[in-house]
């Protein structure tokens, strides 16, 4: 389990952006960034800096997953068929913790990625604490029975600001099929997310 060593907020201000959509981001109240210089103005971004900005917002969102992982997941994208960003989006949705969220069984991805690594996960029936693991179109994904009684289930569900997307398809409140790998615009990111700066990013 990969351990996430920062305020998850503070990735929200760093970035200047609601990058979850939550209601309760500071950058609802400030858009500046955190720390002591966080109010300074900031001058022209570099090419480089423009691509690494939106590495860290796509890696923040998925929950600050590791930069280890987050490149082998751009190595294996741009092995593949296709367009390697569209790639790199497919490959981060298939993540069990990611497909937990979206199925609202979980009010934040760092929440999801705690019900996948506690045991409250099944896939197909069996149950499963990689949340790392890739989910493929057909599987079956099911809340355990303990974790159907949870308070932060609960609130997840109930959650007004985000729908359950159209390639997370629900059975009842505690099970969901994946049906199929989404493309880049089916996404439903709260902010502007930019795989193909991330893709020249791992290229230079």
């Amino acid at each position: 389990m990969s351990k996430r060593s920062s305020a998850k907020y503070k990735i929200d201000r760093r970035m200047g952006e609601n990058i979850w959509g939550r209601p309760k981001s500071p950058v609802n109240k400030r858009e500046y960034g955190p720390g002591q210089h966080g109010q300074r103005r900031k001058g022209k971004m570099s090419d480089y800096g423009i691509q690494l900005r939106a590495k860290q917002k796509l890696k923040g969102y998925y929950g600050d997953i590791t930069e280890k992982q987050f490149k082998r997941s751009y190595e294996e994208a741009s092995s593949m068929k296709g367009d390697t960003s569209q790639n790199l989006i497919g490959l981060l949705e298939q993540r069990l913790d990611m497909v937990v969220y979206r199925a609202k069984f979980a009010p934040t991805i760092f929440a999801s990625r705690q019900l996948v690594s506690h045991g409250h996960i099944r896939v197909n029936g069996v149950k499963c604490n990689i949340a790392s693991r890739r989910v493929v179109p057909g599987d079956e994904i099911t809340l355990g029975s303990k974790a159907q009684e949870m308070a932060l289930v609960i609130e997840a569900q109930s959650l007004p600001e985000r729908d359950i997307p159209d390639y997370v398809a629900p059975d009842g409140a505690a099970k969901v099929t994946f049906t199929r790998v989404p493309q880049l615009d089916e996404v439903p990111y709260p902010v502007k997310m930019e795989p193909n700066l991330v893709v020249e990013f791992y290229s230079r």
